[in-house]
């Protein structure tokens, strides 16, 4: 009898483990994903070409942002769909909630459930299983912000919808968030504003000192690894804007001094978002460009690295981000090999 109801007891536990939310074991299996973080939704061949050869299944899709508005929290920059999503690809609504915007949101929690959900049915997004939220949050707004990923959680479980959360490398020594899995993001890792040499983007120096605590940290993981370059915008050693549209080869507004360094030679307007809230930056004669971005070799070191302390995290590989520009940085068989791990 004694047997019987271990047996029973076992059963259960085994039920009740493999029935609730986004499992551990899931991102066992290999996955090729991608982020995809933009406005618009439209691929054009380069981007179609490369979900199709590396075989991805899962985007990561920016619906809007959360910003504080009028000392309210309100969505902005909304994805538009401009073509259907390909077939046979999960789609993953992501979210971005500044962290200001923690103190206002707790009275628009169901609407962001409510809105995410019906974008969803607006533009034929079927068979959403997961949502995921990216915030940088920390000790001081951590309350407010697990406070609303417990609630989301709850929301979207009742709709069979599992909840996912970024991770930072210094939230890593922080209580992991109420969610079923966390995306470690293996980039923007260092400084935008320091001029020691660190590749902002990605840096073993930036990430070392945190990898002490990934083996140890009590949740699901997955990783997230860059494959993009910045055009960085310095007064001086002031650092101003990043030029996501800036034509570096235009050689009537830009002069190389040395590789990837460049100085301005004609004061001119680019077209990007500006410290004071504008849509407009200003070059000025006598600035200087840095166009960074981390080598395979650079990011293959961190892979491993991070693949000592926690066997395992790679499997399900997330590339950041979907965008032609960023594909082409890289040679294909470097994809090749980080989806193969």
């Amino acid at each position: 009898m004694k047997h019987r109801i271990a047996y029973i007891l076992l059963a259960i536990t085994a039920f009740v483990t493999t029935s609730c939310g986004h499992k551990e074991a899931d991102l066992d299996i290999a996955e090729r994903s991608v982020y995809y973080w933009r406005t618009v939704f439209k691929l054009d061949s380069t981007e179609r070409q490369f979900l199709a050869e590396h075989q991805v299944e899962r985007m990561y899709v920016r619906y809007f942002d959360v910003v504080d508005k009028d000392h309210d929290a309100m969505p902005n920059a909304t994805i538009r769909f401009d073509e259907p999503v390909p077939q046979g690809i999960e789609i993953v609504p992501t979210v971005f909630i500044m962290e200001n915007c923690l103190p206002l949101i707790s009275v628009h929690q169901q609407e962001l459930v409510d809105r995410i959900l019906q974008m969803n049915e607006t533009n034929d997004i079927a068979g959403v299983k997961e949502v995921q939220i990216d915030c940088d949050w920390t000790s001081n707004s951590q309350e407010q912000y697990y406070d609303l990923l417990k609630f989301l959680r709850t929301a979207f479980k009742e709709k069979g919808i599992a909840l996912s959360a970024t991770i930072r490398l210094h939230q890593l020594s922080m209580t992991p968030p109420p969610v079923d899995y966390g995306v470690l993001m293996m980039y923007n890792t260092g400084s935008l504003k320091a001029t020691n040499g660190h590749n902002p983007i990605l840096d073993y120096r930036d990430v070392y000192p945190y990898l002490k605590n990934l083996g140890k940290y009590k949740l699901p993981l997955a990783a997230a690894w860059p494959c993009y370059s910045w055009n960085l915008l310095y007064s001086g050693n002031q650092f101003r804007a990043i030029l996501y549209n800036a034509n570096m080869a235009d050689s009537t507004l830009y002069r190389e001094t040395s590789p990837g360094r460049y100085a301005v030679i004609s004061s001119n307007i680019v077209p990007e978002p500006n410290s004071d809230g504008s849509d407009l930056t200003w070059t000025n004669v006598g600035d200087s460009v840095i166009t960074m971005s981390p080598t395979a070799a650079q990011i293959t070191k961190i892979v491993e690295a991070t693949e000592k302390e926690r066997p395992g995290l790679n499997k399900h590989m997330i590339i950041y981000s979907l965008d032609k520009k960023s594909i082409e940085n890289y040679d294909n068989e470097f994809f090749k090999t980080l989806f193969n791990r």
